[in-house]
């Protein structure tokens, strides 16, 4: 992983943002790059053909707004640059904000995007969704709060599905380097398909030990059991598949990633 994108923005939780970047980043001696993301504006929708405009409110500077988000992403690099332990690298991408819609297709030509946890005062789902279903790679949602440490004890959700092995194919470079890895699985929240303990096989021929435990989904919702077992590994990272669920079926009735994405408090490495 060499080339990190990094959305920055106004939201409350740049800061945890910025720092799980800068941990990821100096894993590898990789490259962070910062570009200012333009906040949701309204849009007004005109029918025959339908047509959706966005609007900005009249007292928009589109120059300011980039400066003063520059200037954020400016400071922490020359925080951390002086660093001997540092390997990690900034650079600001030039030009004009970019919308959500653009974050997806810009997320293609890096290794991974990193966005703060959505809801409330922090990042915007659909810039969260759209780095996750429309660049074709993962990413990496910080919690609210800056971590500590990063990628050392990790925890991976198994549940057999297509986008659990995907996201576990492009997290090997960090698993490699883990100290401690361990796979949960939860019971009636399984698709079909190899088991806990192929996965861990799956590890093994990589060169990467793993532990696994199946605890059983009665009483407790799927996201729940996850988050209660990486608290208790005392995990700094938690390797999730997206949506194995459609999102319309999320919505409705609630899965393991819309609760993971509403209460994780560790960093989550997600991939659809």
């Amino acid at each position: 992983m060499k080339s990190i994108l990094l959305p920055v923005d106004q939201n409350e939780q740049m800061p945890a943002a910025l720092e799980t970047a800068r941990l990821l980043a100096n894993k590898f001696g990789a490259t962070v790059e910062g570009v200012a993301l333009r906040p949701a504006f309204a849009e007004i929708v005109a029918p025959d053909p339908i047509v959706a405009v966005t609007i900005p409110p009249a007292d928009w500077n589109e120059t300011e707004f980039v400066r003063s988000i520059r200037l954020v992403f400016d400071a922490f690099a020359a925080k951390n640059s002086g660093d001997p332990r540092n390997t990690a690298r900034f650079r600001w991408r030039g030009g004009a904000a970019i919308e959500d819609g653009t974050l997806g297709s810009l997320g293609r030509v890096h290794d991974i995007t990193v966005l703060g946890r959505p809801g409330g005062r922090g990042a915007r789902m659909t810039a969260l969704e759209a780095a996750l279903f429309d660049s074709g790679r993962p990413v990496l949602m910080a919690p609210p709060a800056p971590p500590a440490t990063f990628g050392e004890t990790v925890l991976i959700h198994w549940n057999a599905s297509t986008e659990t092995a995907r996201c576990m194919l492009f997290a090997l470079p960090l698993l490699k380097q883990a100290r401690r890895v361990s796979f949960i699985a939860v019971e009636g929240a399984i698709v079909p398909g190899p088991s806990i303990k192929e996965a861990v096989g799956y590890l093994e021929a990589h060169g990467i030990s793993a532990t696994d435990k199946t605890v059983t989904g009665r009483g407790v919702r799927p996201g729940e059991a996850i988050l209660a077992e990486a608290a208790a590994l005392g995990a700094d990272l938690l390797i999730k598949g997206a949506y194995t669920q459609s999102r319309l079926r999320q919505m409705i009735f609630g899965g393991a990633t819309s609760q993971i994405l509403a209460a994780a408090e560790l960093p989550v490495f997600f991939a659809h």
